[in-house]
């Protein structure tokens, strides 16, 4: 698996892999996104945007079913990311119980009142935050 800056990734690959998935939104995958490779294959991307200094939101996070089994070492690898980048703390906002089930595997934390959180409140799913040692 590889994690690679979207505006690095191979066009066409990218394009391709966006046809199958419309509800991502390109533009900040191009600004601030990564694009996963799985066996020179784009299988799925994220965006992790840093909101203030050492605070960063991971967002727009995608893997295809066929690749679903690997989330939670994606999961894992981004945080390695968000680490070297020198991250304190990583906020996602979920909208599924099983990858709700899988942050709480992680040791993600609940939100229910923080900054971001009531200043990106969202009608449906969950806030969850993790501290990066």
């Amino acid at each position: 698996m590889n994690l690679i800056p979207a505006h690095r990734a191979n066009e066409e690959e990218l394009e391709q892999f966006l046809g199958k998935n419309s509800h991502l939104n390109k533009k900040p995958l191009l600004l601030k996104g990564y694009v996963v490779e799985i066996g020179e294959k784009i299988e799925g991307c994220f965006v992790l945007e840093e909101m203030e200094s050492g605070i960063y939101w991971l967002k727009q996070l995608h893997i295809t079913q066929t690749e679903a089994n690997k989330l939670p070492v994606l999961l894992e690898a981004i945080l390695q990311l968000a680490k070297k980048q020198q991250a304190k703390t990583v906020f996602v906002h979920s909208h599924q119980p099983v990858v709700d089930l899988l942050l709480e595997a992680l040791q993600f934390h609940p939100q229910k009142e923080n900054l971001y959180v009531d200043k990106y409140r969202a009608e449906e799913g969950s806030w969850w935050s993790y501290q990066v040692s």
